[in-house]
């Protein structure tokens, strides 16, 4: 594997984001296009993608909340490319660029599913309360970086 790293700022970048979050997302969860893309993939937005020998394989974005909090979100790892530490490394390149970015927190809607996930990576739950994100059941989870 031939992993790259790329901090997604340009519309051809950001098709690799959008082409990893078809395949992970809309075709494998039945997510209608309408319902993964909203308001928020537009510019402002940050996207990491990591590409395997130039293939999209891993991506995650995020957007600011606020001037010290951002929401991240859209964690997507391609089913064959998943079990080889990927959506930890999408992460932590996030987290490298929103610290370099002077924010101090990291808000996420984990699904259930995802919450051990994402307190192995320093996030804790903020209330037991589920919230519904689109077809998902998700919770409110916080870092601070």
């Amino acid at each position: 594997m031939q992993l790259e790293v790329l901090r997604a700022e340009e519309e051809w970048q950001r098709a690799g984001a959008y082409s990893v979050r078809i395949q992970g997302m809309n075709r494998q969860h039945h997510i209608p296009l309408r319902d993964e893309f909203d308001e928020h993939d537009c510019d402002g937005t940050r996207y990491i993608v990591l590409l395997d020998d130039g293939y999209p394989v891993a991506t995650c974005r995020f957007y600011e909340l606020s001037e010290t909090t951002v929401m991240l979100g859209r964690v997507v790892v391609l089913p064959e490319y998943r079990g080889q530490q990927l959506g930890i490394k999408v992460m932590r390149e996030a987290e490298k660029w929103i610290k370099a970015l002077n924010y101090k927190t990291i808000h996420i809607e984990s699904r259930i599913e995802a919450q051990v996930f994402y307190e192995k990576l320093g996030f804790r739950l903020l209330a037991e309360k589920i919230i519904k994100s689109g077809s998902f059941d998700c919770l409110d989870m916080e870092k601070s970086v």
